[in-house]
């Protein structure tokens, strides 16, 4: 079989088998490529990374740079939607899109996406409906609310329709009802308006708002219950906050560098620790702990 294997081909002036072991070489090469692009996207699908736009354009660049203390620190500075001030222990800083699915895991008020998520990852379904995720939003306003920490919230075009979302929240900041119009847009009836689709990604009948800037009173009537109507309107109408979006969307472009590859919507930092993706409140807590020391 050998002495057959090693036969000239006539063509060629070439055995089969100095034919054959480059052609293999370079399946196996292409095989290899393609299993580490697999294993890169089911990496970051574990760790709650986004199903959106990401900074990252290359397998290369994934190397994060280490961000300074001072760098969150300026942001308090800034006119950002933020609680508490840069002397707290911990500063708690998440770049975020309202109508991101994986916003809304973490977000802690959309039961119904993070159970669709959890058959995807197993991962994802809350504790309070049995699961082993918990929602880091709500403990991170808990500590705010307690004073022992600060947060700033910053937007950046992870998905698709945040923006009306992300101004609505600017004008409930301006109302002093920020966690409040944060739980309604971050609740599943959130998510369907923002996107015209529920969990399951099944379109929805109700109204979608999306980026419709013509959409205003949609937005407002949907916040209604939390927020004073009137006001809403006005303030989305007004264009008051567009530029803000582009502006916010350039600072969450400058932090991309601190999280590599790993960077989309949600994004956290605690201090200068940076949590890229929707990872569960017990992964941060060690990061939290050791700041309030």
């Amino acid at each position: 079989m050998i002495d057959m294997a090693r036969e000239k081909d006539e063509s060629s002036g070439k055995s089969l088998i100095e034919k054959i072991v480059p052609v293999l070489l370079v399946l196996s090469i292409g095989l290899a490529f393609m299993v580490g692009i697999l294993w890169d996207k089911v990496s970051n699908l574990e760790k709650g990374g986004a199903t959106a736009t990401t900074t990252t354009t290359s397998a290369a660049q994934t190397a994060a740079a280490a961000v300074s203390l001072d760098t969150i620190k300026g942001l308090f500075s800034k006119d950002v939607i933020k609680f508490g001030d840069v002397n707290r222990k911990v500063l708690f800083v998440e770049i975020a899109d309202p109508s991101c699915p994986y916003c809304h895991v973490a977000g802690g008020y959309d039961p119904e996406i993070a159970a669709a998520m959890d058959t995807q990852t197993s991962r994802f379904k809350y504790v309070s409906e049995g699961g082993t995720y918990q929602p880091p939003v709500p403990e991170i306003k808990k500590l705010v609310d307690s004073g022992r920490a600060s947060f700033v919230w910053i937007y950046f075009p992870g998905h698709t329709g945040g923006e009306m979302g992300a101004k609505a929240l600017y004008c409930a900041f301006d109302q002093g009802k920020f966690w409040q119009a944060d739980q309604l847009l971050m609740s599943e009836k959130g998510y369907e308006i923002q996107n015209g689709v529920d969990a399951n990604n099944s379109p929805t009948k109700g109204p979608i708002v999306g980026n419709d800037k013509t959409k205003f009173a949609e937005m407002a009537d949907f916040l209604k219950g939390v927020l004073d109507a009137n006001q809403l309107k006005t303030c989305l109408s007004s264009g008051k906050y567009d530029a803000r979006i582009a502006s916010e969307t350039s600072e969450g472009q400058s932090f991309a560098q601190y999280f590599g590859q790993s960077f989309g919507t949600p994004a956290f930092f605690v201090n200068t620790t940076t949590f890229g993706g929707a990872y569960s409140w017990t992964d941060m807590k060690s990061a939290v702990d050791a700041a309030l020391k």
